[in-house]
């Protein structure tokens, strides 16, 4: 049995992204988006996932844009504070995920008690905000003396938006990383947040390693999942939760719904 069956209950479970409103010292907060409205927007996020019926849900900055390599403390401070004033209200499993700087991630998942995190923890990538290079093995070492043994890490090996330096099949990529850092899964994208990953992308790196978790991460959508699901073990899922599908939206109780409705159905038929 996967660890995820275990987790959340469920076989192909559904992690769903809440995505927190820009918090301060970000370029898109203002005076006026106060931390008290962060928190309620988060609230209103959180019941419409879980009414919904998801499996699980990632606290992410994901408005913090653009994001950076070596978060300023107000960051995953601010996250701390959102998460603490909700976790009463937390019904599944829930991890974090502080874009782009995998130390601010764990020590956040420290604070909030996460079960597990996502994030780009190893490789070497170029993208629009630069050359960055991740080192996995500081990473770990504070992980151990947190101490985090429990914690789960879910690791991007091609992140959305960037492009991965190490030229070799993702395959190759993804069974160097699983012998040297020990992922408990790993998370298939597509060149953007919203694309479509190649089916046989996913396929590739399963079929190569068959003891990991491997997920969809991008592009999931309500005519999509049961495809995808075919060839991952999970799912991650966040702006077709919106109204309209649209980014910047809040979550639609109804979509959710609506998305988990065709879940539920493929579920049956394992």
């Amino acid at each position: 049995m996967l660890w995820t069956e275990k987790m959340f209950g469920v076989k192909k479970p559904i992690i769903a992204m809440l995505h927190i409103d820009p918090l301060p010292g970000d370029p898109l907060y203002k005076s006026e988006n106060d931390m008290d409205k962060v928190v309620e927007h988060a609230r209103e996020d959180l019941h419409a996932l879980q009414d919904g019926g998801v499996d699980g849900i990632i606290f992410s900055n994901e408005f913090s844009l653009p994001y950076q390599r070596n978060m300023d403390m107000v960051t995953p401070a601010a996250m701390a504070y959102v998460i603490g004033n909700l976790r009463s209200e937390i019904k599944v499993p829930y991890g974090v995920d502080a874009i782009s700087d995998g130390r601010a991630c764990l020590e956040l998942a420290a604070a909030v008690k996460a079960q597990f995190v996502r994030g780009t923890f190893c490789g070497v990538y170029v993208g629009d905000g630069g050359l960055y290079n991740n080192d996995f093995s500081s990473l770990l070492r504070r992980k151990a003396a947190l101490p985090l043994e429990d914690l789960k890490m879910l690791y991007f090996i091609n992140p959305e938006s960037d492009r991965n330096l190490d030229t070799r099949p993702l395959a190759e990529i993804a069974k160097s990383t699983i012998a040297k850092a020990a992922p408990d899964g790993l998370c298939i994208s597509a060149n953007a947040a919203g694309q479509d990953v190649d089916d046989t992308l996913i396929a590739s790196v399963k079929e190569a390693n068959p003891e990991i978790v491997v997920l969809c991460n991008t592009g999931c959508r309500v005519d999509t999942i049961e495809r995808k699901l075919t060839t991952a073990d999970a799912a991650v899922v966040g702006t077709t939760f919106k109204y309209g599908g649209i980014f910047e939206n809040r979550v639609d109780v109804n979509r959710v719904k609506e998305f988990m409705q065709v879940v539920y159905k493929y579920r049956e038929t394992l």
